[in-house]
């Protein structure tokens, strides 16, 4: 007669002794947690001490006195200026202010002034509509809150219609010699990245970075410099890097050398 067979039964194992201590085993490894990424960590790698000092000496070189390029006479006028240089050339801008100021030679003759007129004066800078009214509107509140004077603070400039960080910073540093942030306009946020001094495309994020490997006594100068390389050598489309000092520390990928 044939045997019946039976399932076999799995075997379970037991808790394991080691060392007289029971421990229980699991088929399973135990996954490597990653620690969480320290502050910074995701920073660009070419903003080390020793290289960030061999740029600020390459821009000495090169643009030793390098500054502000919107034409203006006092700080109102520069703070007008760089309202309307938002998405135009400095080049333009000159152009327009050069008649706009004569014209409108006060904060009140901005504040109240015709917005139609206001607007043919600085059609040429684009986006004139809006321009018209945060000219019209920082003019009015400059008048009518601050004295007729351009506020000297980072916290009161940003209350002005038309008026962010890159504008408050240019006024700042140019007018009043108030290193309160680094200027990032295009250019600057173009090179920054280029230069691997920061891996962020927000032009707030670029700022924080570059604020943090910059020393605070070079913010206005380095800002003013790098916006000068920006526009004489680096260029957007076909960047110059034979003619640039810079070349031997660069290793962008848009680098043509």
């Amino acid at each position: 007669m044939a045997r019946k067979k039976t399932p076999r039964q799995s075997r379970r194992r037991g808790p394991r002794k080691s060392g007289g201590k029971t421990t229980r085993s699991s088929s399973r490894s135990t996954a490597r947690t990653k620690a969480p990424p320290a502050p910074g960590a995701a920073a660009a790698k070419g903003a080390s001490p020793d290289r960030v000092r061999a740029i600020l000496e390459k821009l000495d070189e090169a643009y030793p006195a390098a500054t502000c390029a919107l034409h203006h006479d006092n700080p109102f006028q520069l703070l007008i200026s760089t309202i309307l240089s938002a998405q135009c050339t400095d080049e333009r801008v000159n152009q327009v202010t050069a008649t706009l100021f004569p014209k409108y030679p006060s904060p009140e003759a901005f504040a109240y002034a015709n917005p139609r007129e206001l607007e043919k004066e600085i059609r040429p800078t684009g986006f004139f509509r809006n321009k018209t009214k945060s000219v019209m509107g920082a003019s009015k509140l400059i008048v009518e809150g601050f004295g007729r004077k351009v506020p000297q603070t980072m916290e009161e400039l940003l209350t002005l219609p038309g008026v962010a960080r890159k504008t408050a910073n240019v006024v700042l540093g140019t007018a009043f010699g108030v290193a309160s942030g680094v200027v990032v306009d295009t250019h600057v946020q173009r090179l920054a990245g280029r230069l691997d001094l920061s891996r962020q495309e927000d032009p707030k994020k670029i700022e924080q970075d570059l604020m943090q490997v910059i020393p605070q006594d070079r913010w206005i100068l380095f800002s003013h410099q790098l916006i000068w390389h920006g526009r004489r050598v680096c260029q957007a489309r076909k960047p110059r890097c034979a003619e640039c000092n810079l070349e031997s520390l660069c290793y962008s990928k848009d680098k043509v050398v």
